[in-house]
Parts: structure tokens; C-alpha cells; sequence
């Protein structure tokens, strides 16, 4: 990955296992969100190549595949991207009313899903001024999965809120995961959230800029290189 030639990371090589929970974890300015855009589509590598299901490189196929590889993947954007003109369940219709044929009447009973999934049943008609920053994830969420995507990215979710919203939206992260077999990937330098989600994990470090570690963070915890084991030890710190 990089910029007008200067490179933010490379030699990166790792596989996303299905129904997991895979964390891209590392200090402030090491890529993790370039490296998320990447996977979604955003922005194309200066090298390399993104395979979907295993060998399907994104950025060799034709511009209609790339469209529907993305319909494939929800994005939950760190600060939760909603329309702050249209109500909740409005900002979650968008997505099925610009990409499927669904009557309206459908589009309703499909938000008040997703929706209730999220724990905001009966915040439909709110607008996101109106609620609050836990809410705003939570209703990005449930449009992030509007269209039940095979993939859901996951961008820094926890940033802005305080303990026990960061800790109830790692929660629905997993049950999701548990309830809809979702493969989530999810970019974040909080250490709870790190520890209470993720499956798998890679480092990513500023200084060499590429990835040094992967693996269960647990197991990175007590074996990792010592760059890792601070990282997880310290956060924002390392």
C-alpha cells in the first residue's frame, strides 16, 4: 500500500477465515484503515492482489464483478456515515431500495429486522441527532447488514464511546458472528475489544511497515514478539 510512492505497508500476506472474527490491530498510523479500504474496494493495492473466496482477485475482474463483490460486504464506518437527514429507518432502507427490487412493504419488515437485531426496535422514526453515540453505531450497523452480506468490515466501531457501549457493541458483534455465521473484519487499537472478539489478529507496525505477528491475540499476548506482547499489554501506548 502506498502513497504518491511512499509505502505505508507491504509484505503483507494473511488469509481471513470464514465466521470468524479477524482483527487488524496495530498503534495509530500504521495503515489499518488503508489496509481496510483496500479489502473493500476503495483503493487498489501498488502490489499484490485481494482474493474474495479464496481466488477471485478483485481488481482483475470487470467493474460489474467489483460491484457485486462489494453488495457482498456491509461496512460499519468509524463514525457510523449516517444520513443525518433521514430517520433510522429510512438510512437503512437506502441501501435495499438502491440495489434490490423489494416492494416497499418488504423493505419495511426488513428494517424493522435489522433493527431489532441492533436492539433499536422502535427508534425508526428517530434521527440520528436524536440518539445517541452507542445508538449511531448500532444503527450502522444494522444498515452495514441491510443486505446481508457475506462480509461485514468493521472500522474502528468502538472509537468515541464510552466502556460499557464499546463493550455491548463487542457483544452484538458476537452474536451476530454466532447467529448469522457473519465473517466480520475489524479494525480497532482498543485492547478490550481485541480480546473479547477477535479469533484472529495481525500486527501491523509503523516502523517496518509490514505485518509482524498473527494469531489469536491471547496466544500473541504471552508469545508474541516483545514489540506485540507491549502493544497488547499497553495499547495506545506501544
Amino acid at each position: 500500500m502506498a502513497y504518491d510512492g511512499r509505502v505505508i505497508q507491504q509484505d503483507l500476506d494473511f488469509d481471513i477465515p470464514r465466521g470468524q472474527i479477524f482483527v487488524i490491530m496495530g498503534g495509530s498510523g500504521c495503515g489499518k484503515s488503508t489496509l481496510l479500504r483496500h479489502l473493500i474496494g476503495l483503493q487498489q493495492p501498488a502490489a499484490g492482489r485481494i482474493l474474495y473466496g479464496g481466488d477471485e482477485d478483485y481488481w482483475a475482474a470487470d467493474e460489474t464483478r467489483q460491484d457485486a463483490l462489494k453488495r457482498g460486504s456491509g461496512v460499519l464506518f468509524q463514525g457510523g456515515a449516517l444520513w443525518s437527514s433521514l430517520t433510522l429507518a429510512e438510512n437503512i432502507a437506502l441501501p435495499l431500495e438502491e440495489f434490490t427490487d423489494l416492494p416497499a412493504a418488504a423493505i419495511r419488515e426488513i428494517v424493522a429486522v435489522k433493527l431489532a437485531l441492533v436492539g433499536l426496535s422502535g427508534f425508526e422514526n428517530h434521527y440520528p441527532a436524536e440518539i445517541s453515540g452507542g445508538m449511531k453505531k448500532r444503527a450502522g450497523l444494522a444498515r452495514a447488514m441491510a443486505l446481508n452480506p457475506d462480509i461485514l468490515f468493521c472500522d474502528e466501531p468502538s472509537a468515541g464511546l464510552d466502556p460499557l457501549s464499546a463493550r455491548r457493541l463487542d457483544e452484538l458483534l458476537l452474536e451476530l458472528r454466532a447467529s448469522l455465521g457473519s465473517t466480520i473484519v475489524l479494525v480497532t487499537h482498543e485492547l478490550a475489544s481485541i480480546f473479547a472478539v477477535a479469533d484472529q489478529a495481525i500486527f501491523l507496525d509503523a516502523e517496518s511497515r509490514t505485518m509482524t505477528a498473527s494469531g489469536n491475540p491471547h496466544h500473541l499476548a504471552q508469545h508474541g514478539s516483545a514489540l506485540v506482547r507491549h502493544f497488547l499489554a499497553r495499547g495506545e501506548d506501544a
